[in-house]
């Protein structure tokens, strides 16, 4: 089923329909995918990390969930399929899909699903509505980067087990450069675009051209990779990097992220919702530039093509680390199509050449 959830696209597949080998998954998406390609024109891939995503579902074993959701992400223009990361936007449509396969049975006016993120173990509740046992896609609710309305995906967070500072530090010194790095359920490093001789009000294309800023967050991402954990991420798609300016049309901050290297049309759900709790910590960077209501938990999160609201609260003790207590957002999803779809040949050596 091809859907698109939250501000991403991809494929979701029931796992007994997939190879349990991950080695020939992985071979089987690529060749579904169309990658390595980079218009990815003999597959369902849409030629940009955001449309070239799948969501593996099947049955959780978990009692705290009803399905378990793997999310892979499939590298555009390399045979990589990356399993080290989560997905918050795709994740909008997991409990749709869940619906639509009968893992889960639909409820009364909605139906909510728990979800185990297999990629990292955490857990979501995805509650939408079902309305006669169907799902129902259509709705007023409105996203940012979509267009038109559809039905609303809540998406609701429990309190993070681990910590949300990694290094333990509320801020880093990177080459110079001050950053926070925070996990709220996305490996994320905070950095001030003027820390970096940027506004952080330029265009992704602009900034994916400026080769000395990618040299920069290339040397950030490897170091912040180590001291948060992930060891070398030269090969991984996180943590990733979030530009922070002070806010232009009434949110609290202006965001432009990095996936690595490509800079995010908008913003992942689980980033804004690191990026959200990061500013929430006195000290952390960006926190000084943001506009903030102390007396409410709505962040809205400035992107390159409008805003994502996060529902964020973090407690942040003098005896103890800040924790994320409350994080939860509103997506959509929509089914765009079921089917069958044909992967590509195999590729078969012949004569010594492939």
């Amino acid at each position: 089923m091809l859907m698109r959830g939250g501000t991403s696209k991809g494929a979701y597949f029931l796992a007994d329909d997939l190879p349990a080998e991950p080695a020939l998954r992985d071979d089987l998406l690529l060749r579904i995918m169309g990658s390595p390609d980079e218009r990815q024109i003999d597959g369902l891939g849409g030629a940009h990390p955001l449309t070239s995503k799948v969501a593996v579902i099947s049955a959780s074993e978990d009692p705290n969930a009803d399905v378990d959701y793997l999310f892979l992400q499939v590298v555009v223009d390399r045979p990589e399929v990356s399993d080290r990361q989560n997905c918050g936007n795709i994740l909008a449509g997991v409990g749709p899909f869940a619906v639509e396969r009968g893992l889960v049975d639909a409820g009364g006016r909605e139906t909510s699903v728990r979800i185990r993120m297999v990629n990292s173990g955490e857990h979501a509740t995805a509650t939408f509505p079902t309305p006669d046992g169907r799902v129902d896609y259509t709705g007023d609710a409105e996203i940012s980067g979509v267009p038109g309305a559809a039905a609303p995906v809540v998406i609701e967070f429990p309190p993070r087990a681990g910590e949300l500072l990694p290094t333990g530090k509320r801020v880093d010194v990177i080459d110079g450069v001050e950053v926070t790095c925070v996990d709220n359920g996305m490996p994320t490093v905070l950095i001030a675009a003027t820390s970096l001789g940027v506004t952080g009000y330029e265009s992704p294309r602009d900034l994916e051209e400026d080769l000395a800023l990618a040299d920069q967050l290339h040397s950030i991402r490897l170091a912040t990779g180590r001291l948060m954990g992930l060891g070398d991420v030269s090969d991984a798609t996180v943590p990733k990097l979030t530009l922070l300016a002070p806010p232009r049309n009434g949110g609290a901050i202006t965001t432009r992220t990095f996936i690595p290297v490509r800079c995010h049309t908008s913003i992942g759900v689980l980033g804004a919702a690191s990026v959200a709790a990061g500013l929430r910590i006195e000290g952390a960077v960006g926190a000084d530039i943001a506009a903030i209501d102390p007396a409410s938990d709505r962040v809205r999160i400035e992107h390159p093509t409008g805003f994502l609201d996060i529902k964020s609260s973090v407690t942040a003790g003098p005896d103890g680390p800040p924790a994320a207590r409350r994080t939860a957002v509103v997506r959509t999803a929509r089914k765009i199509f079921d089917g069958t779809v044909f992967p590509r040949a195999a590729d078969r050596p012949t004569g010594g050449h492939r």
